[in-house]
């Protein structure tokens, strides 16, 4: 846990780097639909592992110093989004020009500052962290672009983060993000990407919970999946999760199904790197979640329903290092897409939300 006050910027509009505690929801131009929702959930009183923004600012710095804007955009037009290998090849290119120039040496100076004071902050001046996209037309009610941008678990070390960071960048220009964006009808020079930078948790269980039953759109139910490890195993469709249907008011836990997690995403310490390695046998069937957990997991929903007033895809985490309730964190928090899309409509099949994550596109994850 942290001890004592941390902090980077505070007035955004004079930063390049900004604590999470100092956003939110309006502040998604400068810190993007990601970052601004983790800066609106700390407000709300939600636990949220801490964390900085590098702002769009940052982005926009460096695409405009290193001479490559330009080259960015035309590189862009008439781009059919349906000729899969012109696709491919104009986004090797945009991304190429992004990862072999360096960055501005001012932002370095800021992320450097802002990663040693969190890591003084936790007591870790190797602190590990998730090096996370987070782009300006992300998380909106009316389009999913989860999973379009990268992110990068277990990141050591300043040159390291300095790296993902600009790795990130880079993502913005991935073939699925720059199809999406034509086919939706947003412009390309209208998305600018910032990255959150937040503290690793050593998770046990994690996984993703809705405020909202999606196979049936009823509003009185949270669902919650979940596995062992990191969420990147449910969230990215490698196991069959664990699920519980619980009451929103009563808490009642009205479904218990526990499925068989073969596999799990841990960090690999003698590696030195994100691993999927092969569950336990004697945990493959155990259930990855107590009662008391999903009864805590379902108040933290409410509260975080009832803040932004609309049903919410919930991403959580449970730290093994800490005791109950505070090891629950939330790691991300969107308005609900697919239900909200359907306009009062079952859902075709009765399709589990497990199926739905699959259909939401499987997120990209870097492990080193």
């Amino acid at each position: 846990n942290v001890v004592g006050e941390w902090s980077v910027g505070s007035e955004i509009e004079m930063t390049r780097v900004i604590d999470f505690k100092s956003v939110g929801k309006s502040d998604i131009p400068e810190v993007g639909g990601k970052c601004a929702s983790l800066g609106e959930l700390l407000d709300a009183g939600i636990r949220v592992p801490h964390g900085f923004a590098v702002t769009t600012r940052c982005y926009k710095e460096f695409i405009s110093e290193t001479g490559i804007e330009e080259d960015i955009f035309l590189t862009l037009n008439e781009i059919n989004p349906d000729d899969i290998a012109e696709l491919d090849r104009r986004s090797e290119t945009i991304r190429g020009l992004i990862k072999k120039n360096p960055m501005p040496i001012k932002i370095q100076k800021e992320v450097e500052e802002a990663y040693e004071g969190l890591g003084k902050a936790y007591h870790d001046l190797k602190l590990p962290v998730a090096v996370r996209s987070s782009a300006t037309a992300e998380d909106l009610p009316t389009a999913s672009f989860a999973g379009q941008q990268d992110t990068y678990l277990w990141t050591i070390g300043v040159a390291q983060v300095i790296a993902n960071i600009r790795r990130c960048w880079a993502s913005l220009y991935t073939s699925r993000a720059i199809s999406y964006r034509i086919k939706n009808n947003f412009k390309h020079q209208d998305v600018f990407i910032s990255v959150g930078i937040q503290k690793m948790v050593s998770s046990k269980t994690s996984g993703v919970m809705f405020t909202i039953d999606p196979t049936n759109g009823d509003p009185s139910k949270v669902v919650i999946e979940g596995s062992w490890g990191f969420g990147e195993t449910v969230v990215g469709g490698y196991v069959n999760p664990d699920k519980f249907v619980v009451d929103k008011i009563t808490k009642e836990i009205n479904q218990r199904k526990i499925s068989q997690k073969h596999i799990e995403c841990v960090y690999d310490q003698d590696k030195g790197c994100i691993v999927h390695k092969d569950v336990d046998e004697d945990m493959q069937e155990e259930r990855c979640l107590n009662d008391d957990e999903i009864k805590e997991l379902v108040s933290i929903a409410r509260t975080i329903e009832r803040h932004y007033g609309c049903p919410q895809d919930i991403e959580w985490t449970i730290d093994k290092e800490a005791s109950f309730p505070d090891n629950i964190f939330i790691v991300q928090s969107r308005p609900e897409t697919v239900w909200s899309q359907k306009q009062g409509k079952p859902l075709l099949g009765g399709k589990s939300g497990y199926d739905i994550m699959m259909e939401r596109g499987l997120k990209t994850i870097k492990m080193t």
